[in-house]
């Protein structure tokens, strides 16, 4: 887990890198791809249930699942980039939104209170604790800096599968879901919308965009329940 979650990472990394006005995220995604198996990796994402790339590469409103393509980035654009490796027979998963260029006010604000819901939620990936107190701690970051969580889309365990039990939602009440137990890895996954929580899936049946066209991030890392603080699986040099 822990090398297939250190390439994931690095992609995530590139990624990041590559985010600049006139690359398309095809190009993106290639980059993404050609690294991963030159780590001796597979990207998790290719194939899987028909998603036609190794990354999903997410513009603007696009919440999740964007499918890289033809669209050039230019200046101003949010781009969240979610990667996944899977090496020896377990899989990595994390995220990332990302600012092209110079971005409004509002879209830094909404990127970095994205980033720090999953920081404020993980403070509850302990021992014995449930995973809704993880919930509840995102969700209460988010609303209180006045932005929504998705709520069609959640968090869920990840190893040998990429998506495991349990569901790890970014909402709800504390003291609830499965306990949390010292060798879990769980990927964490805020979504964060500037308006409705509500979300809408296009006609290619992953895309998937606000109900009301405003910005959406999404910042993820795979985290392992220990004895004592969590360790964040997919690190790298400022996250």
């Amino acid at each position: 887990m822990r090398q297939a979650c250190k390439i994931t990472a690095a992609a995530r990394a590139l990624a990041g890198e590559l985010v600049r006005p006139g690359v398309s995220t095809k190009a993106i995604d290639r980059a993404v791809h050609d690294y991963i198996v030159s780590q001796g990796a597979k990207p998790s994402f290719l194939n899987y249930n028909g998603f036609p790339a190794s990354a999903c590469i997410s513009v603007n409103d696009v919440v999740i699942h964007g499918i890289p393509g033809g669209y050039i980035l230019k200046e101003g654009d949010i781009v969240s980039v979610d990667v996944g490796a899977f090496y020896k027979g377990f899989h990595g998963d994390c995220a990332a939104t990302y600012p092209c260029g110079a971005i409004s006010t509002e879209a830094q604000r909404l990127i970095d209170v994205t980033k720090q819901s999953f920081f404020e939620g993980i403070k509850f990936a302990t021992k014995g604790a449930r995973v809704q107190d993880i919930s509840h701690a995102i969700q209460t970051y988010v609303e209180s800096n006045g932005f929504s969580v998705v709520r069609s889309f959640v968090g869920h365990g990840v190893g040998r599968q990429l998506h495991e039990e349990p569901e790890v939602p970014n909402y709800g009440a504390p003291g609830r879901g499965p306990r949390l137990l010292p060798g879990m890895t769980i990927a964490v996954e805020p979504m964060v919308n500037v308006g409705t929580y509500e979300v809408s899936v296009l006609k290619d049946g992953w895309t998937t965009v606000t109900a009301d066209g405003k910005l959406a991030a999404h910042y993820e890392n795979t985290v392992l329940i220990t004895d004592g603080e969590p360790e964040i699986l997919t690190v790298t040099e400022g996250l």
